[in-house]
């Protein structure tokens, strides 16, 4: 049996360079988290968010079949189960068909090529819990560039996108093409998924992308002021995961979604105190 004993020297292991790496791409994860969990709500979208992640399963575990970069498989099943999902669901009942039965077929895949490669299942559990501790530089480079990518792009869709997802049917009435808003909305989702994976992995996804955005639309009503306090919660809860599995060993990952769950759960205490 093993024993939580406070480490003396955290803050030696917080100025690690691997910490750092952590720390920069913890930041990145809030801002695309922050910034589409709020789209993600609005459009009803929050399980065809938590079934990307999983339907980039078999995209990991081929690339580690293959001997190519985990990230690399991932974010390509992810977008292109995303564009599927877009394609085939125009409305959310309809996606909700179209997201379990291609979650399924992917779930179901992954294990298949899981089992074929030993290297592969024993990444499994990397890919399922995360593992932020070993992203490299090269990783964070990459999330910095994903991420000044989707503010450019939120920037020039940011009506279309809100209105779309705020009221679809005025939306189309009103000429916005609400096809190609589905499409660019998933596509979007599936980068931000493929970036946040390595922080909780696959099954812990939802406490990054979803639960920060559904504390902040408790807590305020302004769109924008809500993906920015999204924002906020997902790296409180990152940085402090980081933090205290510094000073106890413990997963990084499981103290992430302990924090964004309790601040999640002092939200909706909050609000019912001042109903």
């Amino acid at each position: 049996m093993t024993t939580q004993v406070f480490d003396p020297h955290w803050m030696e292991i917080l100025a690690a360079p691997f910490m750092r790496n952590a720390m920069v791409a913890g930041l990145c994860i809030a801002v695309a988290a922050g910034a589409m969990g709020y789209f993600t709500i609005a459009r009803h979208s929050t399980f065809a968010a938590h079934a990307l992640a999983h339907i980039g399963l078999p995209g990991a575990t081929g690339a580690v079949l293959l001997g190519l970069p985990v990230s690399a498989g991932m974010g390509l099943f992810a977008l292109g189960g995303a564009l599927v999902i877009g394609a085939l669901g125009k409305r959310a009942s309809q996606r909700e068909i179209a997201t379990g039965t291609v979650l399924a077929f992917a779930t179901g895949l992954g294990l298949f090529f899981a089992r074929m490669s030993s290297s592969a299942s024993q990444q499994m559990q990397a890919i399922l819990f995360g593992s932020i501790l070993t992203i490299t530089r090269g990783q964070v480079i990459g999330f910095i560039i994903f991420d000044a990518a989707l503010l450019i792009l939120l920037a020039l869709i940011y009506r279309p996108l809100l209105f779309s997802s705020l009221d679809e049917q005025v939306a189309q009435a009103r000429g916005v093409p609400i096809g190609l808003m589905n499409l660019t909305f998933m596509a979007i989702m599936a980068g931000v998924i493929t970036i946040a994976v390595p922080a909780v992995g696959t099954l812990l996804i939802f406490a990054l992308v979803v639960t920060p955005a559904a504390t902040a639309n408790i807590l305020v009503a302004s769109p924008l002021r809500a993906m920015l306090l999204s924002g906020l919660i997902c790296l409180a809860s990152i940085w402090g995961g980081l933090v205290i599995s510094a000073m106890v060993p413990a997963p990084p990952s499981f103290i992430i979604v302990t924090l964004s769950t309790l601040f999640w759960a002092l939200a909706r205490g909050w609000a019912a105190l001042h109903a």
